[in-house]
């Protein structure tokens, strides 16, 4: 993926163009550290897809003092593999705040999936393109403790330190096809 991009309608139309990249879908994995505006982007990137579905790694129980990739083994058991054989997949959401899992949702096998959270770009995602969020980490660290609450800061501490690592290591950011600026807006575009 070459040149600017500073809309999501023109990112949403260079995502059309690309081959796909597991069996017949489109994978986009949006990455970045926490609290950087990874939710955000592909909430809006979605809907500039036509409602393209988005499958985010909190919508799997990943421990704060872990191992960023620990959504990765049951994302690929139930939703990449039969995706890449063509067939749908699925999941059952994760609910945080309950502590236990949802119903069960379904992934089609096309055209278009967003993976999106810490992990989504890693080297052995099938990605189509790889976009990396980023902001300073005291913008990152308000906004997560305002969304998920004061109580957690030492939690969010320990996960940033985790995340820090696992970007290091696996060379995440290097990687991204498309950088975006998680405290500018990224102009919606018609």
């Amino acid at each position: 993926m070459t040149g600017a991009i500073t809309t999501y309608s023109a990112l949403a139309q260079r995502v059309r163009a690309l081959a796909p990249s597991c069996g017949p879908v489109r994978v986009v994995a949006i990455d970045g550290p926490s609290g950087a505006g990874k939710s955000t982007f592909a909430g809006i990137l979605a809907r500039s897809l036509g409602e393209a579905p988005v499958v985010r790694s909190d919508d799997f129980p990943v421990p704060w003092d872990g191992d960023p990739l620990a959504w990765w083994p049951p994302l690929a058991a139930e939703v990449l593999r039969p995706l890449a054989a063509g067939r749908p997949g699925g999941y059952r959401r994760y609910d945080w705040r309950l502590g236990s899992y949802g119903d069960r949702v379904e992934i089609p096998a096309g055209p278009v999936l967003l993976l999106e959270g810490v992990g989504a770009a890693w080297r052995g995602s099938p990605a189509a393109c790889r976009v990396w969020i980023d902001a300073p980490e005291d913008v990152r660290r308000d906004r997560t403790l305002v969304r998920d609450g004061p109580h957690l800061a030492e939690s969010w501490d320990r996960w940033s330190r985790c995340e820090e690592a696992h970007f290091a290591a696996d060379g995440t950011r290097a990687r991204a096809d498309l950088h975006v600026d998680g405290t500018a807006p990224y102009e919606p575009g018609r």
